[in-house]
């Protein structure tokens, strides 16, 4: 049986670890052709190989959301090598966590950078090819963090001003039968919750089992729980599905 998303090429960045493999890991079982760039060398390596070995058509690269030049030659590889681009989600994220009075300049400029100045580089590079083929999926991966959160000023400001970004390429593209929508993720296990409970100074296992007693399902999120919500949003059946919000968070919020 073919797969839901045989024949479409999906751009993934920060596609190597976590959340973004987790996704890359989907649309390739489900039968597209996957396009990874991420600034971690040797984790996109070992996922491409592991991706490959699987019998899986794999692009990947090197490269920064936020250098323009770099996304938009990657972008055009793609294209040029597999055919179109398809969906693309925006998923490469870092975290500078403080409070407001300790955040440094760097702090600040690091998370919108990437976040923020990334997707738009991305989304803009994608649209071109998108509109021509008069097709698209772009999902933002947004958080829970967007409704505020201690420590976050940084991160907590720029995963909300992807919703605004969401919801404005979703009225600007719509026509050209282009949807965009965001998924905000709660709780999830990933490296770079556990880069948190260090941070803190708490042990990973206590660390998800305090978290785990705040969620109405009682449990810790997976990456595979976000990549879900991420493939309802890039199926060619969601078309009438655009510039929504969807928290995947065990809850109605974080």
């Amino acid at each position: 049986m073919a797969g839901r998303f045989e024949g479409r090429v999906a751009f993934v960045t920060g596609g190597s670890r976590g959340i973004g493999r987790a996704i890359v890991e989907l649309f390739a079982r489900e039968g597209a052709k996957v396009a990874i760039i991420d600034v971690n060398e040797e984790a996109l390596t070992q996922t491409t190989q592991e991706l490959r070995d699987k019998g899986y058509e794999v692009y990947s690269k090197v490269a920064s959301v936020t250098e323009k030049d770099q996304v938009e030659t990657a972008m055009e590889e793609v294209y040029e090598q597999f055919g179109s681009v398809d969906i693309l989600v925006n998923n490469a994220g870092v975290i500078r966590d403080n409070l407001l009075f300790k955040m440094t300049d760097s702090d600040w400029d690091t998370v919108m950078d990437i976040h923020l100045k990334g997707s738009f580089l991305a989304s803009r590079a994608a649209q071109k090819y998108m509109v021509q083929q008069k097709y698209g999926r772009i999902i933002n991966i947004s958080s829970t963090s967007a409704l505020g959160n201690r420590g976050q000023a940084n991160y907590s400001t720029a995963k909300a001003g992807l919703q605004g970004f969401t919801k404005t390429l979703a009225i600007e593209l719509g026509k050209y039968g282009i949807t965009a929508n965001a998924v905000a993720p709660g709780f999830i296990e990933t490296e770079m919750t556990k880069a948190t409970a260090e941070r803190v100074g708490v042990p990973f296992d206590e660390f998800v089992k305090a978290r785990i007693e705040q969620i109405p399902v009682r449990r810790s999120g997976k990456p595979e729980d976000i990549a879900n919500a991420v493939a309802f949003f890039a199926d060619e059946k969601s078309s009438f599905v655009n510039g929504q919000v969807i928290y995947v968070a065990g809850g109605p919020k974080a």
